[in-house]
């Protein structure tokens, strides 16, 4: 009788990573996955959904207009709580450092569930940098029975937390095998950007910056400063493109609209699928952000990444060399990105370094570890 398994994700970056280790589990006998997306985004969590062709067997919608966070958390916890009742999983995979992630292990965790938690480990060692990421982080692996850390250095900082090191395995970043499988999809169908749509526009040839934003720590003066800076950017190199798929939130959007729009050449769009955006990643020369992901997957295309950020919880990708924090003060981020758009060392030098976030297997390594973990259980509940 196999094993049952429930995941548990809410946010479109869950979403990327899990995908692929859904994938996986759903192909080993062993395993009976049930998939629940709680909503925390909605429209940006269906198309991400629709492209990796996944089926959830239960999505929560739990999202209203104006949400807090202690709103959204008492939503999850007593929805969570019913499907944790109705569906009896033996153990519950949550993903990172979402509010969706922290709730569902907090709620498994008071119905005697075990938790596994994919991408742990990771750090900024500020408990408000990234707010309240890095709070849930720490949270969640107070809770979770399993780890699975994506690097050494992430393992560490488990380590260091009394987190004994027979429950957890270090197995790589997901996110990878997803970027890899995306690839090989968009290349198999010859993918690319629909008529009529906002990257069928773009030119064929010449640099494009890619810019992302969305952190909650960069909300109001932060954002306002980082559109500076690209207003800065794109004064001095009018024959560079810049490219803002802007998030949905109003916060993001007020102040990129207000400060960027109408330029010539800073092209502001809705934000893209992930097809469409791993193709925009492609097509970029370098990338300006605020996102975790990116600093996973960038790194596999060849692409320097410029973190406006204050510190991440990725020093893997910084001692690697892939990535680069610059903060948001305006003359930092001009003076980073003029020198990988000016001189062609340094950005061989950072479009060259290895991708220390592993080699597109993670979801394998995860669902081996998690199939041992479960037998073992059943065989210690036996004796």
């Amino acid at each position: 009788m196999p094993y049952r398994v429930m995941m548990v994700f809410g946010t479109r970056p869950e979403a990327i990573k899990m995908a692929p280790l859904a994938r996986e589990l759903r192909q080993r006998p062993e395993i009976e996955l049930y998939v629940c997306v709680t909503g925390q985004h909605r429209e940006m969590l269906q198309q991400v959904l629709d492209a990796f062709e996944l089926q959830v067997d239960e999505n929560l919608q739990v999202m209203t207009e104006g949400q807090t966070l202690n709103g959204l958390s008492q939503q999850l916890l007593g929805r969570l709580d019913q499907v944790y009742e109705a569906q009896q999983p033996e153990i519950v995979l949550v993903h990172g450092d979402t509010t969706t992630s922290f709730v569902a292990a907090l709620a498994a965790f008071h119905r005697h569930i075990p938790v596994a938690h994919v991408e742990a480990g990771l750090r900024t060692g500020d408990v408000n940098s990234p707010w309240p990421e890095e709070a849930n982080r720490h949270l969640t692996a107070v809770i979770a029975s399993l780890h699975f850390p994506p690097t050494r250095r992430a393992r560490d900082n488990l380590l260091r937390e009394w987190v004994p090191l027979e429950q957890m395995e270090v197995t790589g970043n997901t996110v990878i095998d997803a970027l890899q499988w995306m690839r090989a999809h968009l290349d198999e169908v010859n993918w690319q950007p629909a008529a009529g749509s906002p990257l069928a526009a773009l030119p064929k040839a010449g640099r494009l910056v890619l810019i992302t934003g969305h952190r909650r720590e960069n909300f109001g003066k932060g954002f306002e400063r980082i559109c500076q800076a690209i207003a800065a950017l794109a004064d001095k190199y009018p024959d560079v493109l810049f490219v803002y798929p802007v998030h949905l939130n109003p916060q993001v959007q007020q102040p990129v609209h207000a400060l960027l729009g109408g330029r010539a050449n800073i092209r502001l769009i809705p934000p893209q699928d992930y097809p469409s955006f791993v193709w925009l990643m492609g097509r970029s020369h370098l990338i300006l952000t605020d996102s975790g992901g990116i600093q996973e997957e960038a790194p596999s295309l060849g692409k320097p990444v410029l973190v406006m950020r204050r510190d991440t919880e990725r020093p893997s990708a910084v001692a690697a060399g892939t990535v680069r924090l610059v903060g948001t003060n305006p003359q930092r981020i001009v003076t980073e990105t003029s020198l990988l758009l000016d001189d062609v060392n340094e950005y061989q030098q950072m479009s060259q370094a290895s991708n220390p976030y592993g080699d597109g297997h993670a979801s394998e390594h995860i669902a081996d570890r998690l199939i041992l973990w479960l037998h073992e259980q059943h065989e210690d509940a036996a004796v």
